[in-house]
Order: C-alpha cells, then sequence, then structure tokens
C-alpha cells in the first residue's frame, strides 16, 4: 500500500506560520537580523523550495550549532525549514531526519517538539519506514488521542505489517473518533476481513452498499466476504442484488452469479439465469454452458427439466459419460424408458457393458418386458456384473419379493453424478 495514495494524507504544514512576535514568543527571543533572516529563509520556501534555499537552512543550522538557549531555538527553526524544503522536494526519509534533530534540541517548547514529532512520523511512513513511523505515531496519539487523521495512519501503519489483530483495533479506535470516508471504509472492512472478524466487516460493507449502490467493486466485496465467511448463499444474495441494479454487468458476472447460485444451494435461479441468457444470446449454447444448466437442474431436483437438458447435451457431445448421466439419472428417477434408451447410448460409445446393461435390465423389469429384462441381464452376466446371476435367479422362480438387494435396485439413490455413481 502506498501511502502518497491516500486521499486523505494530510499535507505537511510548510509555513512556519509566525511573525517575529511569534518566534520570540514560541522560545528564546531571537535577535532582530536572526528573525529577519528566518522569515526571508521562509518565503524562499513558500515561493519555491529550491536547493540553494534547501542548503541555505542546513548551513545556517550547521553554524548555530553549540551556541546559546536563543541560538540553539534558531537552529531548531532553520532546520524545521530544510525539513519542509526536503518534503516538497520528495525527499521523506531526508526530512524526518531533519524534524528529528529538530525536535531533540533542547530549547525547543513542547508544542513544537510534538508538532515536530507528528510530522517525522508521517514522513517516515511516506518513506516507507513502516514500523520506526508507527512507534513515533502512537507516541503522537498518546498525547492526541482524537486525531482522526493519526488514527487512520496507525491502521494503514499495521495493516502494511500485516499486523491485522492490531490494525483492527485501531480500526475501533478511529470508527470511536468519526469521519469515516469511502476510503477508510474499505481500509477498515479490508483489516476486519483479515483479523477474521467478519461481522464486522459485513457491517461495514453493507453500509457502503447502501451509499455506493452503483459501484461493482463493492458488490464483489462483499460476495467475496460472504464467500469468506462460509456463506455461500449470502454470497449469491448479494451478487443477485448487484445484478439487478446493474452494478454488476456482462458476461463474466454474470457466469459468476450463475456459479455463486450452484454453491449457495439456489440452483434452480442459477438455471433460470442460465436460460433468459441463452434466450437473449448473452451466452452462447456451447456444451459448458449446457452442461452447466443441466446440473443445475439436477441440483434443484427439476426432474423434467434436468433429464432434458442432459439430453440435448448428450445429443450434442455424443459422449459415453453424458449418455451414462443421462441414463443413471433416469433410472434413479424411475423414468424406465428414457432410461433404456439413454443406458443403449452409452454403451454404443463406449460406457462400461456390465453397469449399463445391468441397469437397463432393471429399466426393463419395471417397464414390465421380463423377455428384454432377461437378455439384458444376460448381457450384463457375460459382461462381468456380478450381480447379473442373482436377477436372471430371481426371473427363474418369477418371484419379485425375494429379488436381489443389489446396488442396481431400483431403490438406489439418486446419482448426482458420473463419479459418484457405482
Amino acid at each position: 500500500m502506498q501511502w502518497r495514495q491516500w486521499g486523505y494524507v494530510a499535507t505537511l504544514c510548510l509555513s512556519l506560520g509566525m511573525a517575529s512576535t511569534g518566534v520570540n514568543a514560541a522560545g528564546p527571543a531571537l535577535a532582530p537580523d536572526m528573525v529577519q533572516a528566518l522569515e526571508s529563509l521562509q518565503q524562499r520556501m513558500q515561493d519555491n523550495a529550491s536547493e540553494s534555499a534547501i542548503d541555505d537552512a542546513k548551513s545556517a543550522a550547521e553554524r548555530l550549532q553549540g551556541g546559546n538557549r536563543a541560538d540553539r531555538w534558531a537552529r531548531a527553526l532553520f532546520l524545521q525549514l530544510a525539513a519542509t524544503g526536503e518534503a516538497r522536494q520528495g525527499r521523506d526519509a531526508e526530512a524526518a531526519d531533519l524534524f528529528r534533530q529538530a525536535r531533540r534540541i533542547d530549547s525547543v517548547d513542547a508544542d513544537s517538539r510534538q508538532r515536530w514529532l507528528n510530522q517525522e512520523a508521517r514522513l517516515r511512513l511516506r518513506a516507507g519506514q513502516t514500523s520506526q513511523g508507527a512507534q513515533l505515531l502512537e507516541r503522537w496519539l498518546e498525547d492526541h488521542p482524537d486525531d482522526r487523521d493519526g488514527l487512520w495512519f496507525m491502521v494503514q501503519a499495521q495493516a502494511t505489517q500485516e499486523q491485522w489483530t492490531q490494525a483492527a483495533q485501531w480500526v475501533d479506535r478511529a470508527r470511536r473518533a468519526g469521519d469515516m470516508d469511502a476510503d477508510r471504509r474499505r481500509l477498515a472492512a479490508s483489516v476486519y476481513q483479515h483479523a477474521e472478524r467478519y461481522d464486522a466487516a459485513l457491517a461495514l460493507l453493507d453500509d457502503q452498499l447502501q451509499s455506493e449502490s452503483d459501484d461493482p467493486q463493492a458488490w464483489r466485496r462483499a460476495a467475496a466476504l460472504a464467500q469468506r465467511m462460509q456463506q455461500p448463499g449470502l454470497a449469491a444474495a448479494l451478487w443477485e442484488a448487484g445484478w439487478r441494479r446493474g452494478a454488476l454487468a456482462g458476461e463474466d458476472d454474470l457466469e459468476r452469479l450463475i456459479r455463486l447460485h450452484l454453491a449457495g444451494g439456489t440452483p434452480a435461479r442459477a438455471a433460470e439465469h442460465l436460460e433468459t441468457a441463452f434466450e437473449k444470446g448473452t451466452l452462447s449454447r456451447d456444451s459448458e454452458h449446457r452442461r452447466l444448466l443441466a446440473e443445475a437442474w439436477t441440483s434443484a431436483r427439476a426432474h423434467q427439466k434436468a433429464l432434458s437438458a442432459w439430453r440435448a447435451l448428450a445429443e450434442d457431445t455424443q459422449t459415453a459419460a453424458d449418455w451414462r448421466q443421462l441414463g443413471e439419472l433416469a433410472y434413479g428417477w424411475g423414468e424406465w424408458s428414457t432410461a433404456i434408451e439413454a443406458l443403449r447410448q452409452a454403451r454404443e460409445q463406449g460406457a462400461d457393458p456390465a453397469r449399463t446393461w445391468l441397469l437397463e435390465g432393471v429399466s426393463q423389469l419395471e417397464s414390465s418386458d421380463e423377455e428384454a429384462a432377461r437378455k439384458a441381464f444376460e448381457a450384463a452376466r457375460d459382461a462381468g456384473a456380478s450381480q447379473a446371476e442373482a436377477w436372471l435367479a430371481s426371473l427363474d422362480e418369477r418371484d419379485a419379493g425375494k429379488a436381489p438387494d443389489v446396488d442396481a435396485s431400483p431403490k438406489a439413490p439418486t446419482p448426482q453424478t458420473p463419479s459418484d455413481t457405482p
């Protein structure tokens, strides 16, 4: 995270903000020519913090080293001017070192020492000296607990160091101080998320959604956070809300919406979005999207729609896996004619003959075609299905009540995917 990118980074005070009486009031009285020199150099800094002006300030401070109290006070003021110039030139670390020298001079009053401590802390943070800057800023906040900018600087410092628990504690303090804009709200939500304080993070994001409902990134962050909280249903609901508002749009966002509904326990809604997209031409009717539709209707246990979707996919791909999936589902749901047809197609495309013949035999038996069932069981036996002999024996006995209890029974659990079937 770059400190310079922060919209709320306070601008360093580039002016001493004092007339000659102010100089004397802040510290030991200075000679008129010293006050004039300070004010002249200050004006040069304000007009253009040139290298020569910075060098002059450093030289003046060097000459005054080791003098009396007034000289030491003047030295501190020249160091402050040099630090201001370095900061305006973008040399934050050098500016921080100069403020450090200035505040450690014994003639400096408490207010100036605190002000320079604060400026040094922020400069060190901007210079990437995060640990040192945070330590200094914490000292400042001990005496200035209501400094809102300082509190948020501490949040950023702790987050930069990935000290998430401490960062979250600073967020708590900063929020109590008020003045939390959109950037700070996003930072706070991110910190809470990393600190695994998910409810607090989601509450902040919810506030942001209320005020920035057209910001797509806000909706994406909220949905991602819900997923981290292991609330896929909430993630789907948030994405759906963003989609309906128009904040989320386009093919990628639509596909993400569909997959979130599948993961979130609302597969029927995923299927509806897919069918609408097919009708509008938003998504192509390729095999990937057709399979997604079939899986969605299957998860929703919408039998006829699922079987229709799997049939359309299998007819398109002509793969053994897709025909077998259609056959297994139809078998599990008691759609015997569809099961028989699909299992035959799967077998023709290279599916396991033992399994498909066995399931076809049961389907034929349930359809009251014992002759076709016997042929199917015989083929299953020849293909190596161990349960086929038991089914043939049951046909010979013509006693349905003694039918073998095997995984080809019509009471077997409904298969969900090809990999889930025996």
